[in-house]
């Protein structure tokens, strides 16, 4: 009853930390101050997150390692890391949510760090959903030919966020390349926010994707969620 509950709430938590990624990414319609308390937010959930599934960091050194298994723990454990490094590194540069950690690292640093690493969460978060879906989905009675349209319109909505990422430059903040983002101030937030919903699209359509991978080459069903984080 107890492993339900805290299922249920690492679920919510899941959510919870996407709507906030999105706004985070959102830089040139939130603003500073409310980036700042939102990072400060998404910080908090992602710590709660960590105690509720203590129990899976107890079980990574146990057990055998199928291509899924590795895959997920693969992406969770860089999940967190980019995680950490991108609070660690906004909070060095922090004015209004916790000025008095400002400077405890060389700005010049922690802007390109944390320019990549919010960059990467971005990228890290989509594949963790991603990989999650197929079990999320599993129990649920579709038609073949729903299932079929779906699929085609999630290939197709992937499609339109790879070309926005490509287009955006995205690689070049995660590979370190530039220390400012390049942001249109003049676009409308709805647009900004739907764009930023169509690039998570794509990494978890490609998560998705690893998890069907990872079936064919193993021939075997995927049972449980063993990978959650």
């Amino acid at each position: 009853m107890q492993s339900k509950h805290n299922n249920k709430v690492r679920r919510i938590i899941d959510i919870c930390m996407t709507v906030l990624l999105l706004f985070l990414m959102a830089y040139q319609v939130t603003g500073e101050v409310l980036h700042e308390w939102i990072g400060m937010v998404m910080t908090v959930l992602v710590i709660a997150h960590q105690i509720l599934n203590r129990k899976w960091y107890s079980a990574v050194f146990k057990g055998k390692y199928n291509p899924y298994r590795i895959m997920t723990t693969a992406v969770n454990i860089l999940l967190l890391l980019s995680f950490a490094m991108t609070a660690l590194s906004g909070m060095s540069m922090s004015a209004h949510a916790v000025p008095f950690l400002y400077g405890m690292a060389p700005v010049s640093l922690v802007r390109k760090m944390h320019l990549a690493m919010s960059h990467w969460s971005f990228v890290l978060m989509g594949l963790h959903i991603g990989l999650h879906i197929p079990v999320m989905t599993a129990k649920m009675k579709i038609e073949d030919k729903t299932r079929t349209a779906i699929g085609v319109l999630f290939c197709c909505l992937a499609g339109i966020g790879l070309f926005l990422f490509l287009r955006n430059g995205w690689f070049d903040y995660m590979l370190f390349r530039v220390a400012f983002a390049f942001l249109d101030y003049e676009k409308a937030g709805v647009l900004v926010f739907f764009e930023n919903l169509l690039m998570l699209v794509f990494w978890v359509f490609i998560g998705d994707q690893g998890v069907v991978f990872c079936r064919k080459t193993t021939r075997n069903n995927i049972s449980g969620d063993g990978g959650h984080l």
